[in-house]
């Protein structure tokens, strides 16, 4: 964006260019109008800095649309009967996506505006409850991998999101460079900001051992790969999945394994349950923290004389016995970590690719 005032016609066309807008040529606006406002909003570090870029991207087409229809409409005569007016042309979710919007943009009004927020009284669009996106059943992860083979990258993408509980927009971005030298998967949540860790090529605590089986499918899908990529997700060109994309067609390779109602959301879920039944506790939500029952500070990295890095343990070596902190649901629980080598549990070797081999 060129740095000139936000009421610039230079300023007003290049904005509504990469908005998106089909006709960058506007009337000029007039003095403390909504069009200026919303020019002014989305140079603003709320909005640059306080909003994910999904959410910016979305944001920007709502407001560009808000500034078509009501752009010449004056500051001060913008009151919440005019938000709900813009509101009742959509429902739902749809509706209430729009005063996501709406409130971002309501509240930058009324501390830079000085005038009362008009979105703060505009009333949500009722919502038929749903379960959501189910959680996928033993049975169904057994399915998956039966159909599609450790080779095949649909089977990396289920490993991947299935052991690390990453959302979509957080699991296509993962690689061999998030895996740090003391063995954790580590990564930035595109959502939230937030910081997780994941096990990854060190030892499980304790109360994981009966996960160590996804694990090792993980590694047993990324060894089987015909080609390596910055990204683990990719197309058939290489390329890291669109994260729009990636959902739908997870989905679909669901359906075509014949699993149907089940997506890469209710993968996460069913990681959320697994950890929270691990530890003796009811989830606190089906979307709980998944990389809090794996803390790395309260963790002692192990550190080998050759490059500096973490290896696990082998069979011959003593187990070392610690007491992390782990946190599920908000509460802090004193548990005992034995660290354990990474190995196969026998029988549970998918007949296409065995883990063992």
């Amino acid at each position: 964006m060129p740095d000139l005032p936000p009421d610039n016609p230079v300023f007003l066309a290049a904005d509504a260019k990469a908005a998106g807008g089909d006709n960058p040529a506007r009337s000029p606006a007039v003095s403390r109008s909504l069009a200026l406002a919303v020019a002014g909003y989305r140079k603003s570090d709320v909005f640059r800095i306080g909003l994910s870029a999904a959410t910016r991207a979305t944001r920007r087409r709502m407001l560009a649309d808000i500034r078509t229809r009501y752009g010449q409409a004056r500051i001060a005569e913008l009151r919440t009967k005019h938000v709900e007016t813009d509101l009742n042309r959509l429902t739902g979710h749809a509706r209430n996506n729009r005063l996501k919007a709406w409130r971002g943009f309501g509240k930058w009004l009324a501390d830079n505006y000085h005038i009362e927020d008009p979105s703060a009284a505009a009333r949500k669009a009722p919502v038929a409850a749903t379960d959501g996106h189910l959680p996928w059943l033993e049975a169904e992860v057994e399915v998956f991998r039966h159909h599609w083979p450790a080779g095949a990258p649909e089977r990396l993408a289920f490993e991947v999101i299935y052991w690390t509980g990453a959302r979509v927009s957080d699991a296509v971005r993962l690689g061999p460079g998030n895996v740090d030298r003391d063995g954790w998967l580590a990564f930035r949540r595109q959502k939230t900001g937030g910081e997780g860790a994941i096990p990854f090529d060190r030892p499980l605590p304790d109360f994981a051992e009966e996960m160590t089986s996804d694990l090792a499918y993980l590694h047993a899908a990324l060894d089987a790969r015909e080609a390596r990529h910055l990204t683990w997700i990719t197309t058939t060109h290489g390329k890291s999945r669109n994260v729009k994309a990636a959902g739908q067609w997870f989905a679909a390779k669901a359906r075509a394994a014949g699993i149907h109602g089940r997506s890469a959301h209710g993968l996460r879920k069913s990681r959320a349950r697994a950890l929270a039944e691990a530890e003796g506790n009811p989830p606190r939500s089906a979307l709980g923290p998944v990389t809090r029952a794996f803390p790395r500070s309260n963790a002692t990295s192990e550190i080998s004389a050759n490059g500096g890095r973490s290896r696990a343990r082998r069979p011959n070596e003593q187990f070392q016995l610690r007491r992390p902190k782990f946190q599920i649901g908000g509460k802090m629980q004193e548990k005992q970590m034995l660290e354990k080598p990474l190995a196969t549990p026998a029988g549970l070797e998918p007949a296409t690719c065995p883990l063992g081999g």
